[in-house]
């Protein structure tokens, strides 16, 4: 393990911002997180940097977690369980597990990230939530220095929140995921809740889709909406869809009558965050460097040359105008480092 020092995190961010980690080592095997050399002092874990907002230089020990790894760990009559690194790209995993016949997180294609950072998150699409099919998660915990597994039900999962971020871990730098696995019921239906997806099911004309269908729809959905960070540096969706009480979802459906709206279960209303944004103005437009995407409000770009602080400008200006138009707060889905 090689610990460097002043290092330049832009080409680690979707985003692209400048910042410069006073210190950083890759991790590429769990072992070398039981170092001394890491035991004191702040930490940040770094993911694939997808959900991060650099707001400048990092004054701390930057862990960048790239853990390969996937196998099937075992199976039963009910479900496959399949083991993944912490830095395993996520998109790559889950077309992997598609190819290999275990499915079952196909609607959850094309996300940036690793997997590791997809429990931290709870990262969710088009009618799944990765903790729907997530087992455990093995973590190293730095203040007990010991590793920990974390079952379901122990990560406190909600709608993109999970333990890692209630508990302010993410951002202390106490636990590292290192590996996840995640179970895949063999009696696999296929998940067609969202229209987009039935939409372009039916345009391709597909009558009795296969997981790899739904991952190919999904695929190219995500492909005409999102750009692509490589091309146009972006953290993609940057808002939450907010959750209101039913009773102000009646309320705005009245003056809104086209605005999307998705009962929950325990009796709110999700509404889209990024039909809000593009009602309030906000589609394609721009404060300096940094806009709305034309093509999908909801997705916050770097149009070049861009800072954590003009990030943070435009985000609240965003939340502005959302407010003022229709009384809803928007919170935003990276972290601010």
């Amino acid at each position: 393990m090689i610990l460097q020092c002043n290092v330049d995190l832009r080409a680690c961010t979707t985003l692209a911002l400048p910042g410069r980690a006073a210190h950083y080592t890759k991790i590429t095997n769990a072992a070398q997180l039981a170092d001394a050399d890491l035991a004191e002092g702040p930490r940040f874990i770094l993911g694939g940097g997808s959900n991060l907002v650099l707001s400048g230089n990092v004054d701390r020990l930057v862990l960048h977690m790239a853990i390969p790894g996937k196998r099937l760990a075992k199976e039963d009559a009910e479900a496959f369980y399949i083991e993944a690194g912490a830095g395993e790209n996520w998109h790559d995993f889950v077309q992997w597990t598609l190819i290999h016949g275990w499915p079952g997180l196909e609607n959850l294609s094309l996300i940036p990230g690793t997997v590791g950072a997809a429990p931290i998150q709870n990262i969710g699409a088009y009618g799944l939530e990765v903790s729907e099919r997530l087992h455990t998660v093995t973590a190293w915990d730095f203040e007990r220095q010991a590793f920990v597994k974390l079952s379901r039900d122990n990560c406190r999962f909600a709608y993109r929140d999970s333990l890692f971020k209630q508990e302010g871990w993410h951002l202390s730098g106490r636990m590292a995921i290192t590996s996840v696995l995640f179970r895949l019921p063999k009696a696999w239906q296929p998940n067609l809740r969202y229209a987009d997806v039935a939409q372009e099911l039916a345009a391709r004309k597909v009558t009795e889709p296969s997981a790899q269908d739904i991952a190919a729809a999904i695929i190219a959905i995500r492909q005409r909406k999102l750009p692509d960070p490589a091309v146009i540096p972006n953290a993609g969706s940057f808002f939450h869809n907010p959750v209101v009480d039913a009773a102000r979802a009646d309320i705005l459906a009245k003056t809104h009558p086209t605005l999307p709206r998705y009962p929950q279960a325990d009796g709110r209303v999700k509404l889209a965050a990024g039909w809000l944004i593009e009602q309030a103005g906000w589609k394609g437009k721009a404060l300096g460097p940094v806009g709305m995407y034309e093509k999908q409000a909801l997705v916050l770009i770097n149009r070049g040359g861009a800072t954590g602080l003009d990030v943070r400008n435009t985000m609240q200006a965003v939340q502005a105008a959302v407010r003022d138009k229709f009384a809803v707060e928007l919170t935003p889905e990276p972290i601010f480092l």
